[in-house]
């Protein structure tokens, strides 16, 4: 864990505190300008290492220890090994799926029954029930996510609106099952049940969800996500494409059930992804031999098992890529293996020092200070408590700290105004969990950026369930309705 103490009582002033933030926002500003959409290939890693090393030199040259800040650095990395076993395992999943058919042939019925009209509705609703039942907002986009990626760039729609619509979804599932971490830290934290603080949510998350389907259906019938130079012959040629390379069948879909199954059991991710990866592999080796061979390079010698093995160790470890007769779709017809995800690895790495270098010389503690200072109303405290878990996905750079650190700092203060946990718990799961993934140097942000292969800044602005959720919250906090009050303990009896 993060230590939340230095060798100096007292925390450092605003002004000092600010300093390593102000540099980060220079920097990373100045590598967009410098890089453009490459900037995150290197330089906002450099960027994020600078204002950690600064914010360590100010917390040392006010007395806290380099031991202090060596070990929050080691337990926040620590706090990621999930996570990044998780991206590695879906870059491997993604390399088996492509040479086994499974994400071409996504791509091919999706293209079928979805019209570019109502696509980005739908995408939202898929990924919303998939992600409700499973508990897995990055489950659900490493898998279902990525093939609708494909499908949406296939109906020529703008990658932006896309992410945008299936994140929305994934997230809205997420934030709403019993199933997810993220849900079950935040009743934990609030100090209140579970289903009831789902329940609670509703009042919420609902009207946010609500909003942003009518959204994705305007922008959908009113052409706003169509690209320009699209050709609406392409789903026949990518079918065609596709059957020419492929061997196209209702049996290649066994893996995804597989994987769909495994984690509404609650398999962890990391195995579920394995054995989906392992499945994938298998799939191919049975119904793809020519592709197997193509990957392995042995398209006319050597035995059948060796290019097997070539082929499935080739395709989960490095990039993978099909050449079909069209080039259109060869764009679809790549993947990234493990290799292609080591980018955002290191980006989470680098984001979760700077974090812990803020953490542990107090300078985050001092500005989340700053942002509840005077509050004076049960808006005022929804809307701080909002303020401070963007604060801290911002600064922190990690979702369950988000959640965590304002929770337990702001639970008196919600008891003291007599309201009920559930409030606190709603708020930080309606601000804390879904900002995650609009900030780009944030472990969810930069996953969700890599899986998807598109930028977070490209999808940003489409996310419009996650930029709904926490003016929702806030909304309803300054109209008081339905705010659930403290039940007026029982007397003792003698």
């Amino acid at each position: 864990m993060i230590s939340n103490s230095s060798s100096k009582t007292a925390l450092p002033s605003l002004g000092v505190s600010l300093i390593p933030v102000g540099v980060l926002m220079a920097l990373l500003a100045a590598d967009v300008l410098a890089f453009g959409e490459d900037s995150s290939y290197g330089a906002n890693q450099i960027a994020m290492l600078l204002a950690a090393m600064i914010a360590a030199a100010l917390g040392m040259a006010r007395g806290t220890r380099w031991s202090e800040i060596s070990n929050a650095i080691a337990g926040s990395v620590s706090q990621t090994t999930e996570a990044i076993l998780i991206l590695l395992m879906i870059g491997a999943l993604s390399g088996t799926w492509l040479i086994a058919g499974i994400i071409p042939a996504f791509i091919h019925y999706g293209l079928q029954v979805l019209e570019p009209e109502i696509f980005l509705f739908a995408a939202c609703i898929i990924c919303g029930v998939l992600s409700l039942a499973t508990g897995s907002s990055w489950g659900t986009i490493g898998t279902v996510g990525v093939a609708l990626v494909g499908i949406g760039s296939a109906l020529g729609l703008n990658e932006g609106w896309v992410a945008g619509a299936i994140i929305s979804g994934a997230y809205f599932g997420d934030k709403m099952s019993p199933l997810s971490d993220t849900t079950n830290i935040a009743a934990a934290v609030g100090g209140t049940e579970l289903f009831r603080h789902i329940r609670y949510m509703t009042l919420t998350t609902v009207p946010s969800l609500v909003i942003a389907l009518l959204v994705f259906l305007v922008v959908g019938f009113a052409g706003g996500a169509a690209q320009d130079g699209f050709s609406s012959s392409f789903a026949q040629e990518f079918g065609e494409a596709v059957f020419t390379e492929f061997n196209i069948h209702a049996g290649l879909f066994l893996a995804p059930v597989a994987v769909i199954v495994l984690i509404a059991k609650k398999v962890p991710a990391v195995a579920a992804l394995m054995i989906g990866t392992v499945l994938g592999a298998i799939t191919a080796i049975v119904f793809q031999p020519e592709i197997v061979r193509e990957v392995a390079n042995m398209t006319n010698e050597g035995s059948y098992a060796l290019a097997s093995f070539k082929a499935a160790i080739h395709s989960m470890a490095l990039d993978s890529s099909i050449a079909s007769s069209n080039e259109m779709a060869n764009e679809l017809l790549k993947a990234k293996g493990m290799s292609g995800m080591l980018n955002t690895v290191w980006l989470i790495l680098c984001a979760m020092v700077f974090g812990a270098a803020m953490q542990a010389t107090g300078m985050l503690q001092r500005i989340t200070g700053a942002i509840l200072q005077g509050v004076q109303s049960t808006f005022g405290l929804v809307s701080r408590t909002v303020g401070t878990c963007i604060a801290f996905n911002v600064l922190a750079s990690d979702q369950y700290l988000a959640i965590v650190v304002p929770g337990n700092m702001l639970k008196d203060a919600y008891q003291s105004r007599g309201l009920a946990p559930e409030n606190l718990s709603r708020t930080l799961e309606d601000s804390g969990t879904v900002t995650s993934v609009l900030i780009p140097w944030n472990t969810c942000g930069v996953a969700q950026s890599g899986i998807l292969g598109i930028s977070t800044l490209t999808y940003l602005p489409y996310c419009v369930f996650n930029w709904i959720s926490p003016i929702m919250t806030m909304v309803i906090a300054a109209i008081g309705f339905k705010i659930a009050k403290l039940e007026p303990t029982p007397p003792l009896m003698d």
